[in-house]
């Protein structure tokens, strides 16, 4: 069997996220039908480096997925583009080592999250932006930004449902947040050794309150103490997240 790793990018307005699932359109889905289209038998994908919420974007998601076919990996991602639907692209196609797993191999991964910032909506921007009309204090965001860097439990910033099975532990470390502007975008951009469910779109939400001068830092630092998700700001809407990238442990794979 060979181990095929694929690098996605897809627009995700017209999905209920990556992960399969009954009576809704997903990006696995989509993907697994194209595969088994491709080749002539019932194909499933093996794991990706994560799932993406609803409505959400990803300029980088990774899949692997085994298979006995002998066509080359660059014919591969060739056939898959002309077989997905538009809003999804094979960027990379990869033949890996049997050990390669998409999802337990990963080093740290990199979420943006993109708020547009201005009096008027941007019907262009809409599908992949958060509209905030209001100002927002970017200086001070920044230095929520650095009181959240470092290695902390997360669970203030992480949705309830995602706290029990497998998110027992809620403690990641942030490598990096940076925040930028270009003209009305502001993009937030997180890199961290794991990501919590809903942790992005929590983090995003509470620094938004923040730079809108609903929150202090003295706040900010207490709610990451106390680790009260009903401290921290609301979850935002997945249209202005995506996922940008995601690096691998050359040791494990």
């Amino acid at each position: 069997m060979r181990n095929i790793k694929l690098v996605l990018e897809y627009e995700g307005s017209a999905f209920f996220g990556f992960q399969k699932q009954p009576d809704h359109p997903t990006v696995q889905e989509a993907l697994e039908k194209a595969l088994s289209q491709l080749f002539n038998h019932s194909t499933k994908i093996t794991a990706a480096s994560g799932r993406t919420d609803t409505g959400a974007h990803a300029e980088y998601q990774v899949v692997n997925f085994k298979t006995k076919s002998s066509i080359p990996s660059d014919k591969i991602q060739k056939a898959l583009n002309g077989i997905l639907p538009k809003m999804i692209a094979v960027k990379e196609a990869h033949e890996m080592p049997a050990r390669f797993h998409a999802r337990y191999q990963v080093k740290n991964k990199v979420y943006e999250y993109r708020i547009w910032n201005d009096a008027v909506r941007s019907p262009l921007q809409s599908a992949q932006t958060y509209h905030i009309p209001g100002p927002l204090d970017l200086k001070k965001m920044r230095q929520g930004a650095k009181v959240l860097s470092g290695r902390h439990d997360l669970r203030a910033f992480c949705s309830a449902n995602g706290v029990p099975g497998s998110q027992k532990n809620t403690v990641r470390k942030i490598f990096r947040f940076d925040i930028k502007r270009e003209g009305h975008l502001i993009r937030l951009i997180v890199m961290a050794d794991g990501f919590l469910y809903h942790m992005m779109r929590n983090l995003a939400g509470t620094l938004i309150r923040l730079g809108a001068g609903r929150m202090s830092l003295k706040e900010l630092k207490a709610v990451l103490k106390s680790r009260d998700r009903k401290q921290a700001g609301s979850m935002v809407p997945a249209s202005g997240l995506r996922l940008v990238n995601v690096t691998y442990d050359s040791k494990r794979g």
